[in-house]
């Protein structure tokens, strides 16, 4: 009996794929027709496929037709690579980021240029000097203070902010900046730069990380200007702590408290390990917050329920409705690598992918999040779905380093917007999330009535 349940569930799993596959092919092709004969060319195409909707459609037809594409074409020229692979089924993309020995992250060059010198756990390799950092950030960056510090200082900065404006709000300028700036001012501690400044550095660091795929000079010129400014802000910082004589019981404070017991973690290994904390704090959590919000109002029902736990001040339910929008509009709809050597991922099976050394591996969490045979109810939006299926920011080793605060910073943010009465777009092209050429939000407006 076991053998035959076993055997039946297979089959629906292949129907589901194979009948998502067959309809997103379909829906993709009317979808691109459709920008043609409207005249809008390559460009509407373009458009069309760097909707969110449309890549879920994308990555179903991979799973079906071609589950692990090995391209000779560059795709992404900011790092050194001899091509691309395309990884979409679930247990595939898990496997290549389960592979630290195979599949190499790459940010290590950018992250020194960053830094000035030295390389952050970030882009490093699993190893002595990886486990070394990231066991002292814990130290510094308690799980505990997730709850106990970083919840409550967020949930205060947005009930502020809301506060201020009573009928109206554009959310990157007003909000989803400004509560993650606090993070880094107040909570890590690094309080010597402007806010501006600041969310705009951290902004052009990140992209000249993580996104500059073409490797755009003029942008990256901008970002390690920024670093170079950034560093000095966090030697400041640091100095001044030193010179008061009181550490105090932020993540600076901790930091420096730490190297009585460990000199090698000296003031530039501080600030080595702030800056790539200072870079992943202010856009990601931005982006999410807006990319959630504006997914829930496309639809009255699920952004009724948000809203009815808002108002019950219920942050755990508005939590789960902010992850499963996210899921379907998530930041980043892949994770890439490099293969280190010749290597064979799916081996033994009909999708066996044979990957040349240096081939950059682009493993899709978002195909992995809906693929059928991977996830549970991968079509449905389920807010009840259990955490650890998602993989929003990242997976596994080189899950990011802040992503439980992410967790519970996204509904501090954004339960005080949702409690609103009212709460919808603003009219015209203020109510469409407006991204700059970075891809970070820049206007984003809602309105609302008390």
């Amino acid at each position: 009996m076991m053998l035959l349940a076993n055997l039946w569930s297979r089959l629906v799993t292949l129907a589901r794929l194979l009948s998502a596959g067959l309809w997103a092919v379909a829906s993709l092709s009317i979808g691109v027709a459709g920008a043609v004969f409207a005249g809008r060319g390559g460009a509407g195409v373009k458009a069309f496929l760097l909707q969110s909707a449309s890549q879920r459609k994308v990555f179903a037809a991979l799973r079906l037709l071609a589950p692990n594409l090995n391209l000779s074409q560059v795709l992404i020229k900011c790092y050194d690579n001899t091509g691309t692979v395309i990884v979409s089924r679930g247990v595939d993309v898990r496997e290549v980021l389960d592979r630290q020995a195979d599949f190499e992250v790459v940010y290590g060059p950018r992250m020194r240029a960053i830094t000035g010198e030295a390389n952050f756990f970030l882009g490093m390799q699993d190893g002595a000097d990886y486990r070394h950092d990231t066991s002292l950030m814990q130290l510094a960056m308690r799980r505990s203070d997730v709850e106990t510090c970083v919840a409550p200082l967020v949930r205060q900065t947005a009930a502020r902010l809301v506060a201020a404006k009573p009928d109206r709000l554009d959310l990157p300028k007003e909000l989803t900046r400004l509560a993650p700036a606090a993070i880094v001012t107040t909570y890590f501690g690094i309080d010597t730069m402007e806010t501006a400044d600041l969310i705009s550095w951290a902004s052009e660091m990140f992209w000249y990380l993580f996104l500059d795929l073409d490797a755009e000079s003029a942008l990256d010129q901008r970002a390690l200007a920024a670093a170079k400014a950034c560093r000095l802000g966090i030697d400041t910082a640091i100095a001044n702590r030193k010179r008061s004589g009181a550490y105090g019981d932020d993540v600076l404070g901790r930091c420096l408290t730490l190297q009585a017991a460990t000199p090698e973690f000296d003031d530039l290994a501080i600030r080595n390990n702030l800056i790539g904390l200072v870079i992943g704090a202010i856009p990601t959590l931005s982006k999410a917050a807006c990319q959630a919000l504006d997914y829930l109002l496309d639809y009255p029902d699920l952004l009724a329920k948000a809203q009815a736990a808002a108002r019950q001040g219920d942050e755990a339910t508005v939590g789960r409705y902010l992850l499963e929008a996210l899921r379907f509009n998530p930041v980043n709809p892949v994770i890439y690598r490099r293969a280190v050597r010749d290597c064979v991922i799916a081996r033994s099976t009909l999708r066996a992918c044979t990957i040349p050394a240096g081939r950059m591996v682009l493993a899709s969490n978002l195909s992995a999040m809906f693929d059928p045979g991977f996830t549970e109810q991968s079509d449905r939006f389920w807010p009840e779905r259990p955490f650890g299926e998602y993989m929003l920011w990242g997976y596994g080793l080189h899950t990011c380093f802040g992503a439980e605060i992410n967790r519970a910073a996204l509904p501090a943010m954004l339960t005080p917007v949702l409690a609103q009465q009212n709460l919808r777009r603003a009219e015209g092209a203020l109510g469409r999330l407006r991204l700059d050429e970075m891809n970070f939000p820049v206007e984003f407006g809602v309105t609302y009535s008390r």
